[in-house]
């Protein structure tokens, strides 16, 4: 008698021209000149009750906070307006190309942090929002922020579109490079900060390699033990978590007696959850230390409203700390136009597209689920530490050339993290070789930092006229 052998067949796989070609078949059904269009439909939701829904799941108190510091600039509103412009970009011309996304791609969420070898590395920083969509949306968030932040800053129209285009550029002509790489070389490829200076540090002024050499340094230092001196203060002989309301309350001062114990149970049981979802040598390191404190923090813009807490951590002794983040993850605000996470858990979502598009990722990363709030469903969160290493540049303070040297790097580094997950051959293929590409998005970039002073003056009326209520300055 003979055995007969199961066999799965398997997919079919597409050689590399095959895949250009669809690339370029995409062109022809959606030229890459259709980029450059924005136009504002008639029924376009009004982007103040785009952010009032958002508020209906926020902490209420904190709320006032975040349309405070969206009001600051036109660029603190559009840090804050991911959801506005998701809302936007879904009826924008799309290649067909889908990609894991980071949703929120602007250039203040990308910067340096160390890796688990030690490295100081430049990455997407920034997930909350990610999901996997048209591989365009991120890089026109990305591009429309340097207009958005050029005009902030005082650029000339000129000035923004060189800066709009470089980054585009750079973006076209890396995912050519990383179509012609093999899968691997890909996975690996990275930028270490360090060797980036060393090949590209010419191209910076003196004052330009200076300041970010002072930036990385800086970087360097910020860590738990940084955390550690600034953020607490020995009181009778025990570290405690130092109260700065609203921007950082412990546990102790935010709720009665009993509550805050029965938070703190709750939150050991969120530590035993989040436990389980690291890999084992990581979790015998946690092991190794204890919760000591929580405190409530606001971060961010956008993310000013949802549950965040820090816990301090200690081990060995009292020099041996650990901060940990814990940050509420809530639906993408692409998911109602690019459709729902295939994780049941939003933290899972925003662990799992982060490990998908960094080239190295925090070795505390996890998720887990957490009732913090009395009568109210669990929510979900993911965790990280509070620092390691973590630094970003001052936009604000950026000359038109500096802006230029970052939106390289920032584009380089999306395109590789697009590349890792969407078809990189096939988006090349798309984007061809010539200038059209960056011509559009520039274009693109200028009309909808018009829409970003439009929905940011909008925002100002509602404050002015009393249909939201703001806290400034904090």
């Amino acid at each position: 008698m003979t055995a007969t052998v199961s066999r799965t067949r398997q997919p079919e796989v597409l050689t590399p021209a095959e895949r250009s070609a669809l690339g370029k078949a995409a062109r022809k059904r959606v030229p890459l000149e259709r980029h450059a269009e924005y136009t504002p439909p008639p029924d376009r939701l009004d982007p103040v009750a785009l952010l009032e829904g958002q508020a209906m799941s926020r902490v209420p108190d904190l709320v006032p906070l975040r349309y405070g510091r969206m009001l600051v600039s036109p660029f603190t509103f559009y840090r804050g307006a991911a959801l506005v412009m998701a809302s936007d970009l879904a009826g924008t011309p799309v290649s067909g190309f889908r990609a894991q996304l980071c949703g929120d791609a602007h250039l203040s969420n990308f910067g340096l942090f160390a890796t688990p070898e030690r490295r100081m590395a430049f990455d997407v920083n920034d997930f909350d929002e990610t999901l996997p969509g048209p591989w365009e949306w991120d890089v026109k968030r990305l591009v429309a922020s340097l207009a958005v932040a050029g005009r902030d800053n005082g650029y000339s129209r000129k000035e923004r579109r060189r800066i709009c285009m470089a980054g585009a550029a750079t973006y076209r002509q890396a995912m050519r490079g990383f179509a012609e790489s093999n899968n691997l070389d890909v996975f690996y490829a990275s930028i270490d900060i360090g060797t980036w200076m060393q090949d590209f540090g010419e191209t910076l002024t003196t004052k330009q390699r200076r300041k970010t050499e002072a930036s990385v340094e800086k970087a360097r230092t910020r860590d738990s033990m940084q955390a550690l001196g600034k953020l607490t203060e020995l009181v009778d002989g025990e570290r405690r978590i130092i109260s700065d309301p609203p921007v950082l309350v412990p546990i102790e001062a935010l709720f009665r007696e009993q509550s805050a114990l029965d938070l703190y149970a709750s939150l050991r049981e969120v530590l035993a959850s989040y436990r389980r979802s690291l890999q084992p040598d990581r979790r015998v390191l946690l092991d190794q230390f204890r919760m000591v404190q929580v405190a409530r923090k606001v971060v961010g813009v956008g993310s000013v409203g949802t549950r965040a807490w820090i816990i301090l951590l200690l081990g060995r002794d009292d020099g041996d700390p650990l901060f940990l983040q814990a940050k509420e993850a809530q639906p993408s605000v692409l998911e109602a136009y690019a459709g729902g996470s295939v994780y049941g858990n939003q933290g899972r979502r925003v662990v799992a597209g982060q490990q998908i598009m960094q080239a190295a990722s925090d070795i505390f990363l996890g998720a887990t689920q957490a009732a913090v709030d009395q009568g109210a469903p669990p929510r979900d969160f993911y965790l990280r530490q509070l620092r390691d290493g973590k630094g970003s540049a001052e936009i604000e303070t950026m000359v038109p050339t500096g802006m230029e040297a970052y939106a390289g790097i920032c584009a380089w580094t999306l395109a590789r993290a697009h590349a890792c997950s969407g078809d990189r051959i096939a988006i090349a293929g798309y984007l061809g070789r010539s200038d059209r590409f960056e011509q559009a998005l520039a274009e693109f970039a200028e009309t909808y930092a018009d829409q970003n002073e439009s929905d940011f003056h909008e925002l100002e009326t509602a404050e002015r006229t009393g249909r939201i209520k703001t806290v400034r300055g904090l």
